[in-house]
């Protein structure tokens, strides 16, 4: 091969590693936004809860809400949807502790529930 022949070669070697990169980095964003797609639709499904209940059953629920949010929270990449969902898994944190009993209690956690779930529909968004 001749010396031109040789530099016409590690070009194109040196375009398609290029193209790979780019691929590669495609690849990533496509995979971080259906993470982000995913965790986002699973924690709106998640964002329900019935106080009218056996109050153990409750915290129950709310502890298993709870340990589901932080595991979609570790899994996606994008920091404004892992606070978010770190946010709403507080919430429920809350609930475990709470004397849920009391309608007063019930609705001030409700109203602090609603604004983490506009922050995550934001973030998701």
């Amino acid at each position: 091969m001749t010396r031109w022949g040789a530099v016409v070669a590690l070009a194109a070697a040196g375009a398609l590693l290029a193209g790979c990169d780019q691929v590669d980095s495609a690849v990533d964003t496509a995979d971080s936004t259906a993470d982000k797609v995913s965790a986002c639709t699973q924690a709106l499904g998640l964002a329900d809860l019935n106080p009218l209940v056996d109050p153990d059953k409750l915290k129950a629920r709310a502890q298993d809400k709870e340990e589901r949010l932080r595991a979609l929270a570790a899994d996606v990449q994008e920091q404004d949807v892992k606070n978010a969902l770190l946010g709403m898994a507080d919430s429920y944190v809350e609930v475990q502790k709470e004397h849920i009993q009391d309608a007063g209690v019930v609705a001030a956690w409700a109203k602090r529930n609603v604004a983490k779930l506009d922050a995550l529909r934001k973030a998701c968004s």
